[in-house]
């Protein structure tokens, strides 16, 4: 069989290696361009491929699997399931996105789209490898594009928010590190499948406990540590608002649209099946956490100036449903099908949550790219809601189009966001519906923050210095309406995603010891 997935992953390095060969920018972003649509369509094949292969079952497709370090048990081992896989398709897609939002790339630009296509490459090896030597390094390798595209492009503050993001990430890097090698040591294992299996069985606590002590659960907080800092989960989030401000938008897209997923799939491949009944002890204040994510994150967004920072915060704040449902689901084993019926629509919502939050919050951060290179003066940097308004006047295919992406944020009936985030508020609220209740309130503050908004950028008096404002020309439309159809499509017909989701799910809550 063919490695797609060892090809897929390859792509975007090949293309990122002529990049660098070139200084012109017009041809780097060409060449990169190709590359990310060659990977989009290679990514759309093996999703169709996953789908197809469901029908007749769970477990992963595509499988690449030889030796490679047998003495310490390192395999060279990929495989996609439906999450996996949805992810690669939503890594292509925001790649392709921030690729074509990028026209203007002040210095390097060969550097700049090697760097973009080497992080798509790191998404891509973090989404299929199954082992974790292999993965660790893909997890890694999308850290260092991430800190040079902030660093080399960013702001004015945007060396301290490049080494924030480098430390607090490295930090997680280090604590997942030290869990499995310590899991390695009881296990003589570092493949996932093998290690969930154990976990299912029982024998995977039995070793550790032998081996190593009662340290199950340090090393299950240790790897929630890692993950969390990707998410991000509060209190480890403060880096987020200052990489996403700091950073070009063109790169928060990024930033937002694909790498802050790498924390939520960990978390649902390798923290719930490994270390799901170490996970169910500890969480009633996971639970909470997650609560706080999603009221904490609205919250403070209503009180940002910057409109950066404003989605930034609202990241956090729709990322923290994903984690309540994933924590929700952390139970005890024999609580019969009404549980698994309400722990799989959890899942379900939480993985297409990704997937529709990836899409909307890229598109969102596109649209504030467009808006500040059609800004001048201070604003140019600071995107200060205060000093916009009237926007609808000169520009109302602007304003339009970007409305429809915030109010797919705001999960307006009919949209994408608004499947993903009943299917988790379906799933939780019989698990638990405390949490539940209080993170609604997380639903009416982000109202409140898409509202303000559109009322404070789009209408109102327009200020003299916008009169002149340009519309979006034909080629910006075209751009970005795939996009804007995918949510329309997907608010519309869900199932198109969760065939083959639901089936990943049933697959995976029937091999997990929760």
């Amino acid at each position: 069989m063919m490695p797609v997935l060892s090809i897929l992953t390859s792509l975007p390095v090949a293309g990122g290696l002529l990049c660098l060969m070139t200084k012109r920018a017009s041809l780097a972003r060409g060449i990169a361009a190709v590359t990310a649509l060659a990977s989009l369509g290679l990514a759309g094949w093996i999703w169709l491929g996953i789908g197809a292969g469901f029908s007749s079952g769970g477990g992963m497709k595509f499988v690449e699997r030889a030796d490679w370090v047998p003495g310490l048990g390192i395999e060279y081992h990929l495989g996609a399931d439906g999450l996996g896989g949805l992810m690669l398709l939503l890594s292509a897609i925001v790649c392709l996105m921030s690729i074509v939002a990028s026209k203007k790339v002040a210095s390097q630009p060969g550097l700049y789209f090697a760097l973009i296509l080497l992080l798509e490459s790191g998404l891509f090896g973090t989404f299929t490898a199954l082992n974790f030597f292999h993965w660790f390094l893909f997890w890694e390798l999308s850290l260092i594009p991430a800190f040079f595209l902030i660093k080399l492009w960013g702001g004015e503050k945007r060396g301290p928010a490049a080494t924030q993001f480098f430390v607090y990430t490295m930090v997680g890097s280090v604590a997942l590190l030290l869990a499995f090698l310590a899991l390695y040591q009881a296990t003589n294992s570092m493949d996932f499948e093998v290690l969930t299996r154990m976990a299912s069985s029982g024998e995977l606590a039995t070793a550790i406990q032998s081996h190593l002590g009662p340290v199950a659960l340090w090393l299950a907080l240790m790897v929630l540590l890692g993950f969390a800092v990707k998410v991000p989960l509060m209190p480890f989030h403060t880096w987020a608002p200052a990489a996403y401000s700091e950073a070009p938008p063109q790169v928060t897209m990024l930033l937002t649209g694909a790498m802050s997923k790498m924390g939520v799939y960990g978390l649902l491949r390798l923290a719930l099946p490994i270390f799901g009944q170490q996970l169910a002890q500890v969480r009633t204040p996971l639970l909470w956490l997650a609560v706080l994510n999603v009221v904490a994150g609205a919250w403070a967004a209503v009180v940002q100036k910057d409109l950066r920072r404003v989605f930034a915060y609202s990241s956090v704040n729709h990322l923290g449903y994903c984690l309540l449902a994933i924590f929700a689901v952390a139970i005890p084993n024999g609580q019969g099908s009404a549980t698994t019926l309400t722990q799989t629509a959890a899942l379900d919502g939480v993985i297409l949550q990704m997937f529709n939050h990836g899409l909307t919050a890229a598109t969102i951060f596109w649209f504030l790219a467009m808006l500040q290179e059609r800004t001048t003066g201070p604003l140019a940097t600071s995107l200060n809601i205060d000093g916009f308004g009237g926007l609808r006047k000169p520009a109302p295919v602007f304003c339009g189009l970007m409305g429809i992406a915030l109010f797919s944020s705001l999960g307006l009936p009919g949209l994408n966001g608004f499947v993903s985030e009943f299917l988790i508020f379906r799933g939780i609220f019989p698990l638990t519906w405390i949490s539940a209740t209080v993170a609604v309130l997380g639903l009416l503050i982000t109202a409140a923050v898409i509202l303000t908004v559109i009322q404070r950028v789009f209408t109102g008096p327009l200020p003299q210095r916008w009169a002149a404002f340009t519309d979006l020309t034909t080629g910006e439309r075209l751009a970005v309406a795939p996009a804007l159809i995918l949510m329309a499509v997907l608010g519309l017909f869900p199932q198109l995603i969760l065939g083959t989701v639901n089936a990943t799910v049933t697959y995976l809550l029937a091999g997990w010891r929760l």
